[in-house]
């Protein structure tokens, strides 16, 4: 097999002479790490103002004196 037929190394030390059992637990680390589950999202709390019904308008009471009942009914 030639070193072009060969896939790129996962870790490559770049400086220092670990032993065998430093690269060993650097290699369970790394894989823990990459094999652990993202810790979810925390679930968004609605307010009341972001209630889509706070949006709506309560219907105008018909008759008499109606049009001041609608400024802040």
């Amino acid at each position: 097999m030639s070193t072009q037929d060969q896939p790129a190394p996962a870790l490559r030390v770049v400086s220092g002479q670990p032993t065998d059992e430093e690269l060993a637990a650097v290699t369970v680390l790394l894989l823990a790490i990459a094999q652990s589950a993202p810790a979810p999202a925390p679930e968004r709390q609605v307010g009341g103002w972001a209630d889509p019904a706070y949006r709506l308008r309560r219907p105008l009471p018909p008759g008499p004196g109606a049009w001041r009942a609608s400024a802040w009914s």
